[in-house]
């Protein structure tokens, strides 16, 4: 036999936990078992923190959280007779302050804990801090089971596996082969962006040629607040080839015998079928986890942004889960009102008109009254428009228990093109960080099997429609200039004195966008939650000062 005589068929569970849900993530885990068993498995593999869900964050620190995980743990050990398991739980830490805690995979067999190895790279950037709840390894050894045929197993913990990109000074990977291990369980909660999985079989498959063993990517999926975990989890032999895999945003159990791997390899999406996947998921997750009905409200303009989320939304929740609402103003056009209704129609949805002239004309009287009589009242005078929507919006919100999902993409919020208490109220922002160029690439996919999306909402110059014939770009750059900076200083943490400014624009342009965006992060403060699809989205894995002079 190959694999330095190691015969074992793994099966790697693909698992969506909800944070807190101990109980309920103890079923996930006794449900993959009893399919393992079914399927001649050896050895059962399951995410990071898979018992508490991740990131369980200062759940961790609230009163009977750990001790709960650890019962759940318990009941977990008494299944272990039939085969071993490998899974990721919160443990107390001998030697350390009170309620300290390593970040764990521990290995379950005959009804004993007989391994447990912490994680020893802690990463603390991005919207990872779990230095603040536990503490780092600071041995590496392999585990034994005391089972015919199967060698040493070492056990790591997601980002143990990343040492080399991200400049840590030691491999625990190599630790654990040093340590005489045969096979490699990488046990993860690895948030997804767009291309994340092609990034994790290059640095596995590297690992495993460099080190020279078998290596399971177990990877948890789902949506969890603004995280959206894809799965992909795959199994590479020793070459570094892969050998068996799962589908993204999906939950699901894959069985890879080591010694003639004959298991299937899922087929790679698209870059805008990967980002319609991963928010459709976030979408659905919000929802299901939090248990909220499934009903959901998108104002509906007839532009791209709003096309873009109802269709999202439908994808997660039904046509029955979502109503639009057209607000036709003084300033909207005919075409887009009639592209609202005909995307309302392709995608079999209810809507309701709400005409906000009246409201606005009576706005305009209460403006001569506060500054005297104009015939244009400015920015006040068109962000009472999106304020008027924004009201009727959460008026349905509040009336129905409709969830309202804001439409405004990243290129937008990055530089305010938004009004505050207007397009961004609302409960999840879906299209936070997507920038322009690519809500574009998801309209043009979603019309792949057929039109949903209006082609005149794909192909007209997109509009706020707040004043006469208003188009975005009396205030913003050109897309995709604009999409090609941003992406340098927000993905990049580009200096504005440093960003190559691309074909079309010139040095003081490039500040300029800078600015702006610094200028406007206290809007994106109050704004909602925003699923993350890029390395660096607007929320918990980007924090900067709104008080700030640098760069100025």
């Amino acid at each position: 036999m190959g694999w330095h005589s190691l015969s074992m068929k793994i099966a790697v569970a693909q698992l969506n936990p909800t944070v807190g849900d101990l109980s309920g993530n103890r079923k996930l885990i006794e449900d993959a078992l009893h399919e393992s068993i079914d399927r001649g498995a050896d050895l059962l593999v399951c995410p990071e923190l898979v018992l508490t869900g991740y990131p369980p964050m200062d759940l961790l620190a609230r009163d009977g959280f750990v001790e709960g995980t650890l019962r759940e743990l318990e009941a977990l050990v008494e299944h272990s007779h039939r085969i071993p398991m490998a899974l990721g739980v919160p443990l107390p830490v001998e030697g350390y302050g009170p309620q300290q805690l390593s970040n764990s995979a521990v290995l379950l067999d005959g009804g004993r804990i007989v391994g447990r190895q912490a994680k020893t790279l802690l990463p603390a950037y991005d919207v990872f801090d779990e230095r603040r709840y536990f503490v780092p390894a600071d041995s590496r050894e392999a585990a034994v089971l005391d089972r015919p045929g199967i060698g040493p197993i070492g056990l790591a913990v997601c980002e143990d596996a990343w040492w080399r990109e991200l400049d840590y000074p030691l491999d625990p990977v190599g630790d654990l082969v040093r340590a005489e291990a045969k096979t490699v369980l990488n046990l993860s909660a690895s948030p997804w962006h767009v291309g994340k999985g092609e990034q994790r079989r290059e640095i596995f498959s590297r690992l495993a040629r460099e080190h020279g063993v078998p290596i399971v990517f177990a990877n948890q999926v789902g949506g969890n607040d603004e995280l959206i975990f894809d799965g992909g989890s795959f199994v590479v032999d020793a070459e570094g080839n892969e050998i068996g895999s799962l589908p993204q945003f999906e939950t699901g159990l894959l069985v890879v015998d080591l010694d003639s791997p004959e298991a299937e390899c899922a087929s790679r999406l698209t870059r805008p079928a990967e980002l319609e996947h991963g928010l459709v998921l976030g979408i659905r997750d919000y929802f299901e986890k939090q248990g909220l009905p499934r009903r959901a409200v998108v104002g509906l303009s007839g532009g791209i942004d709003s096309a873009v989320t109802a269709h999202l939304a439908v994808e997660a929740l039904g046509a029955e889960g979502v109503l639009g609402i057209l607000m036709p103003g003084p300033y909207s056009s005919d075409h887009s009102v009639e592209d609202a209704k005909a995307l309302a129609e392709n995608l079999g949805i209810e809507t309701r008109t709400v005409d906000i002239q009246p409201l606005y004309l009576e706005f305009r009287k209460v403006f001569a009254g506060l500054f005297g009589e104009q015939e244009d009242y400015g920015l006040a005078d068109q962000n009472i428009q999106s304020r008027l929507r924004g009201s009727t919006l959460m008026a349905v919100s509040n009336a129905e228990g409709r969830l309202v999902l804001a439409t405004g993409n990243k290129s937008e919020l990055s530089l305010g093109y938004c009004t505050l208490y207007g397009d961004m109220i609302g409960g999840l922002a879906v299209l936070g960080d997507v920038y322009k160029g690519d809500v574009y690439a998801l309209a043009r996919h979603a019309n792949v099997s057929g039109e949903r999306i209006p082609l005149s909402s794909i192909e007209k110059p997109p509009s706020a429609e707040l004043a006469p014939d208003q188009t975005d770009q009396d205030d913003l750059p050109p897309y995709e200039i604009l999409d090609a900076v941003l992406e340098q200083v927000i993905e990049g943490d580009r200096n504005p004195l440093s960003i190559e400014p691309p074909p079309g624009a010139d040095a003081e342009l490039c500040k300029q966008i800078a600015l702006r965006l610094d200028r406007n992060e206290y809007k994106r403060r109050q704004g909602p939650l925003v699923l993350r699809t890029t390395t660096k989205a607007f929320g918990s894995g980007r924090r900067l000062p709104i008080v700030h002079r640098f760069g100025v």
